[in-house]
């Protein structure tokens, strides 16, 4: 198997010959080893199309070919026999090594699958795109009696167990590659080559299979091959997490103060699944965002004094023996973003929302002399809120008649992939300036709205940016690289919004 970086197997996937190739340069540009999906080429012409140009294209790399049926999880409608040419036909054409799936292994003896790929070795694969199995111990019966060089293990991960029971394979053989499927084994496939998986797998273009992360960034954002077991993890919890620039802005810290430090996106649905995975996962600290910034709180050995009053932590430090620390930097990020922009002594400012993210930005406003107001779809939160920071819970009817210097919210209404929505209406915008904490997209709809009132606006990017910074500088005790980590957030938030607009124009 190979080595270092070329550990990480760029998935090479397209309809068409032409963008094969042209993905297949594109990968090695990255990595010296790379899956060749045969399996996704739209017809037999294109697939015989693109092994000749391989024959002729003298590529140094190992090369993987991989034909996936139908009935394991591929694009490949023909028979376990048709499979079988297709992959013959690549290693003529220079693969080394050739993916059978347990589906069609099973209908075949081993001599006539050693005989069919010779000198090819074989990768016998498995996919469970519902779950993990409960014994994989079948599976590697059925590899014993193949005599296969190396077995992939890809499993639906449900639970941070589910995907911890699949690096486990990696870390007992070296001939395995274990790759945890779904948004929920994210974290355990970036952590798969740390474990001992022999691959993990990266698409150049399109996934392939849920979960993936693309090539580029697990190559140089999360530097998968360069992790070790001495290599401090840290992440963000939360659900939804797809969304989250968190691992963007984090691990450009890592990089650019060269530190052997990796930052993870975690869903998280149960919490107690998630904080029974830290000793597994060795987690050094994390973020925590909607919905359990609260519900933290139960969880923690110590909490930061201010953290305590708000309720609320969006950051944890594990401590030496496994004990948390929480403490709360959504204050600082909330005060940073409005005080240049508003004298808050004295402002009357309403925060739209009683969850987590609220409680720091009430609870920051009137210790700095705002007059705070709070409005919620659940009053009694809203009332409670209120009462904590000394300031008046308002009912929703209240915002088509009441002024304020500054409207703040707090909800994630609006936030990407949902960002052509609003929680606010524009009659509801009676102030001087709107502040949204949604920072994906960088200008969400509310934003838009109130510039269309005149409304000065703030958008979540620079909270985002300065409760995160805090966050690096808790854990790593060191000044963070802020103009780097700037830079790539604002980078990423203006690339996409440039997709988006492209995509718009395309449609209309």
């Amino acid at each position: 198997m190979p080595t270092g970086a070329d550990r990480i197997c760029a998935v090479v996937a397209a309809p068409t010959a032409r963008e094969m190739l042209r993905q297949l340069r594109a990968a090695l540009r990255h990595t010296c080893t790379i899956e060749l999906r045969l399996d996704w080429l739209r017809s037999a012409a294109q697939r015989a199309a693109f092994l000749a140009r391989l024959r002729t294209a003298r590529i140094r790399a190992t090369l993987l070919a991989t034909c996936r049926r139908t009935a394991g999880g591929g694009r490949f409608t023909g028979s376990p026999a048709a499979e079988l040419a297709v992959l013959s036909a690549a290693v003529r054409s220079g693969c080394s090594w050739c993916d059978v799936e347990i589906e069609t292994a099973r209908g075949l003896s081993p001599q006539t699958l050693q005989r069919a790929l010779a000198p090819a070795k074989i990768l016998l694969s498995f996919h469970d795109f519902r779950a993990t199995p409960r014994s994989f111990a079948p599976l590697f019966a059925l590899a014993r009696r193949f005599a296969a060089d190396g077995v992939k293990i890809a499993a639906q991960s449900h639970s941070l167990a589910d995907s911890l029971r699949v690096l486990r394979l990696a870390a007992a053989r070296r001939d395995v590659v274990a790759v945890p499927m779904g948004e929920v084994g994210l974290p355990a496939r970036i952590l798969a080559l740390r474990a001992g998986s022999a691959l993990a797998y990266a698409p150049v273009a399109a996934a392939t299979a849920p979960g993936q992360v693309s090539l580029h960034d697990l190559r140089h954002l999360y530097r998968a091959h360069a992790l070790t077991p001495r290599s401090r993890v840290y992440g963000v919890i939360g659900d939804p997490i797809g969304h989250s620039l968190s691992p963007l802005l984090h691990n450009t810290g890592f990089v650019e103060r060269q530190l052997d430090a990796v930052y993870l996106p975690f869903l998280v649905k149960d919490l107690r699944d998630f904080l029974r995975a830290l000793p597994d996962f060795a987690i050094r600290g994390f973020s925590v965002t909607l919905p359990h910034k609260q519900t933290i709180l139960r969880h923690l050995a110590e909490c930061d004094p201010l953290a305590a009053e708000i309720g609320a932590v969006n950051t944890v430090v594990v401590r030496p023996g496994g004990s948390l620390y929480g403490c709360n930097t959504d204050y600082v990020g909330v005060l940073r973003a409005l005080e240049s922009r508003l004298r808050l002594a004295g402002s009357r400012v309403l925060v739209f929302g009683a969850g987590g993210s609220a409680r720091a930005a009430a609870f920051a406003l009137a210790r700095a002399g705002a007059v705070v107001a709070v409005c919620a779809r659940r009053e009694k939160q809203a009332r409670e809120l209120a009462r904590a920071v000394g300031g008046e819970a308002l009912p929703r009817r209240a915002l088509r008649s009441e002024f304020f210097d500054a409207i703040l919210n707090s909800t994630p209404v609006g936030m990407y992939p949902r960002a052509g929505i609003s929680p606010l209406s524009p009659a509801e915008l009676h102030c001087r300036i709107v502040m949204d904490l949604i920072y994906r997209p960088g200008k969400t709809h509310l934003l838009k709205l109130a510039e269309r009132r005149g409304c000065a606006v703030v958008s979540g990017v620079d909270m985002f940016l300065a409760q995160g910074i805090a966050q690096w500088e808790i854990w790593t005790r060191r000044p963070a690289p802020e103009a780097a980590m700037r830079r790539a957030v604002l980078r990423a938030l203006r690339a996409e919004e440039s997709a988006s607009l492209t995509a718009s124009r395309s449609r209309s």
